[in-house]
């Protein structure tokens, strides 16, 4: 999860939000690159006098800053379509998880176990005992597998919502009257926190979401002693 003054992602626990890591440091190290060479050229401009007039209008000019852009929106663009693609991909789920969004909490269906929903609200601050975190414990967590692929059907019964955990690159909107999918996949247990990212009213601030990744056989003693 996040903590204070932290400036880059939250570490990545799936799959997909490694790929997203990588493509952030390969765009940023571009980024960087062209800021480097924009600021060295103003700084030439503006500490000499020299000057060329047969450079300005020349076609040589004209056909190097037009091609090195073309190139680096290529590079920018394939990575980034390879991860969109991917991140789309609906790998035949183990275990399908149904999401509903209401004002302001969110209820889950384990569809695969019969009579297995619930719904998941967050603690007030007068509740919470020390170690919990503020703003961001629930009453009843979201236990799944890890190391498996996890369908999330994900919708809203009265305003829009947004699902969204960080660290497993998951974002996707809860839009009342649609069904929207995800697949979510962590390589390590764990508890991992998000919250609503959709403006969704006066409580849109107090949506968490806590995700409790454990080895398969803890999750199926733990299915099965709830049944």
């Amino acid at each position: 999860m996040a903590y204070p003054l932290e400036l880059g992602f939250q570490d990545a626990t799936s799959p997909i939000m490694e790929e997203l890591l990588h493509f952030h440091d390969h765009t940023l190290l571009i980024v960087f690159l062209i800021s480097s060479l924009v600021l060295y050229i103003i700084s030439l401009m503006l500490t000499t006098k020299l000057t060329h007039t047969s450079t300005m209008d020349a076609q040589e000019v004209e056909t190097i800053r037009t091609i090195p852009p073309a190139i680096i929106l290529i590079l920018i663009a394939l990575p980034s379509l390879r991860i969109l693609y991917m991140m789309d991909e609906i790998n035949n789920p183990s275990l399908t998880v149904k999401t509903m969004g209401h004002q302001w909490y969110w209820s889950y269906e384990l569809s695969d176990y019969e009579e297995l929903n619930f719904d998941s609200y967050m603690v007030p601050t007068s509740e919470l005992t020390p170690g919990d975190l503020r703003l961001l414990e629930v009453d009843n967590r979201v236990v799944l597998p890890m190391e498996l692929p996890v369908g999330m059907l994900i919708s809203s019964e009265d305003v829009l919502h947004s699902w969204t955990v960080p660290s497993l690159g998951l974002k996707t909107d809860a839009i009342p009257g649609r069904l929207n999918q995800a697949t979510l996949t962590s390589t390590r247990p764990g508890l991992y926190y998000g919250q609503c990212s959709e403006i969704c009213g006066s409580n849109h601030s107090f949506m968490p979401i806590v995700l409790e990744m454990v080895p398969l056989k803890h999750f199926e003693n733990g299915s099965s002693s709830m049944l």
